[in-house]
């Protein structure tokens, strides 16, 4: 059995912690997750592999995208091969048009074996609209195609004035 905790991304508390047969698909996770935050599981997902520190790396969508059908999805991925011990984690989001993000920590792992999934721990509410979300890219000089100077030198647009562009 495995003990998970599910965090929403958000600045007031929704945890749940729900435990799952060491068995299930990361589907069937999925459904589980879904359900404890009163979701109804019909909208597109993807759990994420990540480190201890929550960077994002690779996608695990609901279903297989792959032109040649041999990209890991949640229905080819099972939770013992994907969260091998206590403490791996994984972002989840579901609803692409909403982004409601959570935070998929493994809290324990043993041999016991369940029948259905359950959830043991339920704190807050769930919001009535997904957080909103703010992408900012950090900006590191060192990786930058082009210099600060580049993009405020509007000399470099001056040649474009001898351009008669009235006749296209």
């Amino acid at each position: 059995m495995y003990k998970i905790r599910v965090i929403l991304d958000s600045k007031e508390d929704v945890i749940r912690t729900i435990t799952v047969n060491n068995s299930v698909t990361l589907e069937d996770l999925h459904t589980s997750i879904a359900e404890a935050f009163g979701f109804n599981g019909q909208e597109m997902a993807s759990f994420y592999r990540t480190d201890d520190e929550w960077n994002q790396g690779e996608e695990i969508p609901l279903f297989n995208m792959s032109e040649f059908g041999d990209a890991p999805s949640m229905q080819t991925c099972f939770l013992h091969d994907t969260l091998v011990e206590t403490n791996d984690k994984l972002i989840y989001v579901y609803d692409f048009l909403n982004l409601w993000t959570f935070y998929v920590d493994v809290v324990e792992i043993n041999e016991e074996k369940i029948s259905n999934p359950k959830i043991i721990l339920s704190v807050g509410e769930i919001p009535e609209t997904a957080p909103e979300k703010e992408f900012i890219a950090e900006h590191n000089p060192e990786n930058d195609e082009f210099g600060e100077d580049d993009l405020l030198d509007d000399d470099i647009f001056d040649s474009l004035d001898d351009y008669d562009f009235e006749n296209y």
